[in-house]
């Protein structure tokens, strides 16, 4: 662990993610095409980390997004109070009929053999518009920030929230910050700013500047343009072939310390299997594999990132950072919602091996 050097000192957050705050429109299992109500939830790849550790691991954290001044903006910052993370907010002003806008996710949850159903209303979106100079980088770090955090969804919006990325991340770095990056890789969001070539070289020059890399194997390969096996047509629960790719991606990007990922054979919306592994420093690791009765899979991945960080700042071994990130992942996608309902008893009985057995 000393390789990654966590600050051991006092500071104001233990945590801070950069991203775009979403809300995600849930009928449950029933198709959009035939919904009469929903679940509102609120969202982001990098917030729903910042979420997690602050209502289930007890950490402070914050988020740097855009905020929009109308109904929608006032929901999601009555749920990012709830769930106890510090907003640094971008105001935009909404014109009353076309936004700016705070993006739209619409996601039923399918069931058994019928998949769920994701897709989106970004047009407009105050998050896109977010610039170098939008925050004041040295006033959020002058208090101490331990971990950095942004990912791929948000550097995919624009030409310039790539830009914003790199800016916290050299701010974080002069602060003493760990930085991690999700991969994310969704080329259809790529497609619409310069496709796969525009986002690897993009990608590329965020990564000169990360610790920790979160992405599964094809993350990896669009991603990083790194070239790997199938994919499609390998066992999922492999993490051998994961760990060639790590290989070839530390060695593209020797400043990378750390890189992990679950794993999941998806077997019907509602079953799967769960595994996750870790690259730190060199050394391996690999959980056990589980199998997962699926609620709602949204936001499992950040379950992981979330329970894995948590173990690393606060001084667990790489094994029991991994664990604790394994069993909150598996735990999130027992919950409707994209942020956590777990509590922190449950996610260590889980991450040693405790059972489902009824708590009386």
């Amino acid at each position: 662990m000393a390789d990654l050097a966590i600050r051991q000192d006092a500071c104001e957050l233990d945590f801070l993610a950069l991203g775009a705050l979403v809300h995600r429109l849930d009928p449950g299992i029933i198709p959009f095409r035939k919904a009469k109500s929903f679940d509102i939830h609120v969202s982001g790849g990098e917030y729903n980390v910042a979420a997690n550790l602050a209502d289930c691991f007890g950490q402070k954290t914050g988020v740097a997004t855009a905020m929009v001044d109308y109904g929608i903006g006032e929901l999601v910052q009555a749920r990012v109070r709830e769930m106890g993370v510090k907003p640094f907010y971008k105001w935009f002003k909404h014109d009353g009929v076309r936004g700016p806008n705070i993006a739209t996710v619409y996601s039923d949850r399918g069931l058994g053999v019928r998949p769920p159903v994701v897709f989106y209303n970004r047009s407009n979106e105050a998050g896109a518009m977010l610039k170098p100079g939008d925050f004041n980088w040295s006033e959020i770090f002058a208090n101490g920030v331990k971990w950095f955090h942004s990912g791929g969804i948000f550097a995919a919006l624009s030409e310039t929230t790539s830009q914003v990325i790199i800016e916290g991340m050299k701010a974080a770095k002069a602060a003493g910050a760990i930085t991690s990056f999700d991969l994310n890789y969704r080329a259809k969001l790529w497609a619409s700013v310069g496709g796969d070539a525009k986002g690897q070289e993009t990608i590329a020059k965020i990564v000169e500047h990360v610790d920790c890399l979160i992405g599964n194997e094809e993350d990896l390969q669009k991603g990083l343009g790194i070239e790997g096996q199938d994919v499609e047509h390998k066992s999922k629960l492999d993490p051998d072939s994961f760990f060639q790719l790590i290989d070839k991606a530390t060695k593209k990007f020797p400043n990378v310390k750390l890189v992990a990922t679950t794993l999941r054979e998806v077997h019907t919306t509602n079953r799967h299997d769960w595994a996750a592994v870790l690259w730190l420093n060199g050394q391996k690791f690999v959980s056990p594999t589980m199998a997962l009765d699926v609620v709602d899979r949204i936001g499992g991945g950040d379950g992981f990132c979330a329970g894995l960080i948590y173990g690393l700042l606060n001084g667990k071994t790489p094994e029991q950072a991994l664990r604790l990130g394994w069993a909150h992942g598996a735990l999130l996608t027992t919950f409707p919602g994209d942020t956590t309902m777990a509590k922190l008893p449950e996610v260590e009985a889980l991450a040693k091996g405790g059972s489902a057995r009824v708590q009386r």
